[in-house]
């Protein structure tokens, strides 16, 4: 029997993840739904605390990374908290 651990969304990876939808929804609705099942869907697959490897920025958290976005998670008493989801894309324009 497999076991499925509860993934509970914090406020702010809520609101994060409201705001990569109405990114994609002005370009195109159906992207912005893929973009958004693809999320959600990736954070479903978590079978056990140490599926994936841990961030090498914030090393408390552990990542999953989804197209160009990674998301952050913490696993505290068998559950799993998504914190943060962000993109890894680098704006060249703003560095020069």
């Amino acid at each position: 029997m497999e076991i499925f651990l509860k993934v509970v969304w914090t406020n702010n990876a809520k609101d994060q993840l409201k705001a990569i939808f109405n990114y994609y929804k002005e370009k195109s609705v159906q992207g912005a739904n893929n973009i958004k099942n693809e999320i959600l869907n990736a954070t479903k697959d978590i079978r056990f605390s140490e599926q994936y490897q841990k961030d090498e920025i914030e090393q408390e958290f552990r990542r999953i990374i989804v197209r160009d976005y990674k998301i952050l998670y913490l696993v505290k008493d068998e559950i799993i908290y998504i914190s943060k989801i962000f993109s890894t894309k680098r704006n060249f324009t703003k560095q020069l």
